[in-house]
């Protein structure tokens, strides 16, 4: 028997399936059976855990509905701590979650840790932590040409990879028709996520987001860490950003050392038991 545990954090969704209760091998094929909206369960991924690592800290795996693997997720990681809570994995309200993109400290700012708080690390520009083609450099204001127009981009890596463009205003359309182009652009190594921005004021940014491996999303918290970060790079914002997301706000914060804090709300949706067939 598999136990399912859906999640949503601003309108991004996942299924928790904990190895503790899970029957099932979380291949790429019963990956996308499993997510897929219509034939399965619905989400735009499966975060698979808790996993013991040496010291008894806790480790989990972020899966795409696609089957890949991602190496961080903002939303997943907020989504994945409040199931460690509501199924009494963790007691303190502070504490260290690994995942493949790196460490980050988790801290619950309400008895329902359904307002989370976490220290996501600090970002990189540099082309070859993040996989981009060329010789070293930080990638801020590159040009890029995609279907039929040019883009103005910054990439950076928060743990997993990100492509950002400005724009003067934000319309429905674009994300949709340039992102899959933007996200598999020959430029990048690994794929990258990919944000649309648009500055409303010096603390306040909207954007659109297209996920590697997803597609749009609603909402992601390493995108609104990603956008904000670039923003406050390129002197458009200052460092406390309130990030807004077609499903919600994401409020982003950045200390003098360069580490990005994110605070976003969480809520359990349903728990239920897997039955499709695999």
């Amino acid at each position: 028997m598999t136990k399912i545990f859906k999640y949503e954090a601003l309108g991004n969704d996942y299924l928790v399936i904990d190895p503790n209760f899970c029957s099932v091998e979380m291949s790429k094929d019963n990956i996308v059976k499993i997510c897929h909206r219509n034939f399965g369960c619905g989400s735009d991924g499966i975060l698979y855990g808790p996993i013991l690592s040496e010291g008894n800290n806790i480790y989990f795996k972020i899966f795409n509905p696609d089957g890949s693997e991602a190496e961080k997720s903002g939303n997943g990681i907020r989504i994945f701590s409040k199931y460690l809570k509501d199924y009494g994995y963790v007691k303190q309200s502070e504490f260290k979650l690994l995942t493949k993109g790196g460490e980050v400290f988790v801290k619950y700012l309400n008895e329902e840790a359904t307002l989370i708080k976490v220290s996501m690390g600090k970002v990189s520009f540099n082309s070859k932590e993040i996989g981009v083609k060329g010789e070293e450099r930080e990638v801020i204001n590159e040009r890029i040409y995609v279907l039929d127009r040019e883009f103005l981009i910054t990439s950076l890596t928060i743990g997993n990879p990100h492509t950002v463009s400005i724009f003067e205003k934000l319309d429905e359309d674009s994300i949709h028709k340039y992102g899959p182009y933007i996200e598999n652009h020959d430029l990048f190594l690994n794929r990258t996520n990919v944000q649309f921005v648009e500055v409303l004021d010096r603390n306040t940014i909207k954007i659109k987001i297209y996920e590697r491996g997803a597609g749009y999303t609603l909402a992601s918290g390493s995108s609104s860490c990603s956008a904000a970060s670039v923003c406050y790079k390129l002197g458009l914002t200052d460092s406390n950003i309130l990030v807004k997301c077609d499903g919600g706000d994401i409020k982003i914060e950045i200390d003098e050392h360069g580490n990005v804090f994110m605070t976003g709300e969480v809520y359990q949706v349903y728990e239920g038991v897997l039955k499709i067939n695999l």
